[in-house]
């Protein structure tokens, strides 16, 4: 194996130095991806990477990056060494090849999360949403029954007051304000 890398340029050398390893490394993070070992990257930072204000599903600066660029890095100048005639060029050319990886990682793991679903309830979502009377609802917010209005796929049950007539179990109505976390003004439809 040795002989291989001998007769190699220094350059050269290196690129396949950092490819061979960062390749390892990332078919094992891979496998813990798919395995569902990989639950973090085992490294925090000192200061925030976040992208997108939280948002984003990684930080910027991880190991899972760092190995995603250096993967780039050393196959782009393995593959363009006899390419290009310039080093320097073919160093910055790698370099932009090793971030490219990270930014088609980062759009590949945003499209993914895309599939995902919060099916936390939020009762701001039931506003101008219809549904039905559970439990009759008194007339003139004099009390408190309930509603089940379907939200994201789920019926909910919701305390519910009007300001018109007594809402009898069944009849059809719609959320047109939320009066507090757990209450919500209908109307008759």
């Amino acid at each position: 194996m040795m002989e291989f890398f001998a007769g190699m340029e220094p350059l050269l050398r290196t690129f396949w130095f950092i490819a061979l390893p960062a390749s390892l490394i990332f078919i094992v993070q891979t496998i813990m991806t798919f395995a569902g070992t990989d639950a973090t990257d085992g490294v925090d930072a000192d200061f925030s990477g976040d992208l997108a204000d939280g948002e984003a599903p990684f930080q910027l600066f991880s190991l899972r990056n760092l190995i995603n660029f250096l993967l780039g890095f050393g196959w782009a100048g393995i593959s363009f060494y006899n390419s290009i005639g310039s080093k320097a060029i073919l160093v910055i050319a790698s370099a932009l090849v090793g971030l490219a990886f990270v930014a088609v990682f980062f759009l590949i793991i945003r499209q993914i999360q895309k599939f995902g679903e919060d099916n936390t309830f939020n009762i701001n979502h039931t506003l101008h949403q219809t549904g039905t009377v559970y439990i009759p609802i008194p007339e003139n917010k004099m009390g408190i029954g309930k509603i089940q209005v379907s939200v994201k796929g789920s019926v909910q049950e919701i305390n519910a007051v009007t300001n018109h007539e007594r809402l009898a179990t069944g009849t059809p109505v719609k959320v047109v304000q939320i009066e507090s976390n757990n209450l919500v003004l209908v109307e008759k439809i």
